[in-house]
């Protein structure tokens, strides 16, 4: 059962959660106890994200500089396949464009296929930080990453030759109720996520967001425009103050004044943490009382706060 169906067939509001692979050199541990923390709110599934490598220079033994890649979270195959064997619990890894040649991106589905893991979340990803707009290394945009794994899903790979015994991949991609920073108007953003919905994606998940208006704005502009996939909201407590600024500024999401206001007023990480964790809460009951079918929350430096946020809910 993909983890759509399972979703649909929650009789309560889902949640699923999403990690980071940890940065190299660190264990498993740390991803481990965040899902020790979190899985008494059964989770339907779990992200793991997926990075690209980064262009740096460093300096060789004869003074000169060579620009190599660096990849600072690998790994995230086999953080979904053990996560998967350890808790028995479906797993979503990020197959992204970003920073990834096609072959590269076959290969991971290959490796993929042999471990069960069938369920995907396709993405663009962000552009590497050197760059000033996103360049493509192979897919530009994860509508061609889709064609991708479509016809993969029908045992066709990119030298000509075809897989047996495949079980097609059922995937996820990503939606933006206040807009993908690239997008020119929300015109385009609906004709884009159509587009996702018509060639394959199962149910989109949205980008954070703070204002559930805005949430429930944008699925109503969808099920106009005739998409009728689950449409996932994406919450994450905020934790720090600065994210007041930093938030908006990577994920271009607004902050409501009433929510900026209060954290405006705190004078130490652990007051803004409280007041990320009554709105957050605030947020997931309203989405519960409209009937949300499930609830995705980003986890990264939230565990505890999301911890309190699903209690709360729960």
């Amino acid at each position: 059962m993909s983890v759509v169906d399972k979703i649909k067939a929650s009789k309560s509001t889902a949640f699923s959660f999403e990690l980071l692979p940890p940065l190299k050199g660190n264990g498993i541990d740390g991803v481990y106890r965040t899902i020790d923390a979190l899985k008494e709110f059964d989770p339907k599934y779990i992200n793991i994200t997926t990075h690209r490598s980064e262009l740096v220079f460093k300096e060789t033994s004869n003074g000169l500089f060579e620009r190599v890649a660096e990849r600072h979270r690998p790994g995230t195959v086999a953080i979904a396949a053990a996560i998967q064997n350890k808790y028995k619990i479906p797993v979503v890894p990020h197959i992204i464009c970003s920073g990834f040649t096609r072959e590269e991106t076959e290969y991971a589905l290959i490796d993929l296929q042999f471990l069960g893991i069938t369920d995907l979340l396709l993405l663009r990803g962000d552009k590497a930080k050197h760059e000033k707009e996103f360049s493509p290394t192979g897919h530009a945009h994860a509508t061609e990453l889709q064609v991708q794994v479509n016809d993969f899903n029908k045992g066709l790979f990119l030298d000509g030759s075809q897989m047996k015994a495949l079980t097609p991949f059922s995937y996820g991609m990503a939606c933006y109720p206040e807009k993908h920073e690239e997008a020119p108007n929300m015109e385009s953003e609906l004709y884009y996520a159509k587009m996702k919905v018509d060639a394959g994606a199962e149910y989109l998940v949205t980008q954070m967001f703070f204002d559930n208006a805005r949430y429930y704005e944008f699925v109503d502009k969808c099920r106009a425009a005739g998409i009728h996939v689950p449409i996932i909201p994406g919450l994450k407590p905020i934790t720090f103050m600065n994210q007041l600024t930093v938030l908006p500024k990577i994920f271009k999401t607004d902050i409501p004044e009433a929510f900026a206001a209060e954290l405006r007023k705190c004078k130490t990480d652990a007051e803004a943490a409280e007041v990320g964790v009554e709105w957050c809460t605030v947020q997931a009951r309203d989405l519960i009382q409209h009937g949300a079918l499930s609830i995705h929350f980003y986890t990264m430096m939230a565990t505890q706060s999301v911890k309190r946020v699903a209690q709360a809910v729960y």
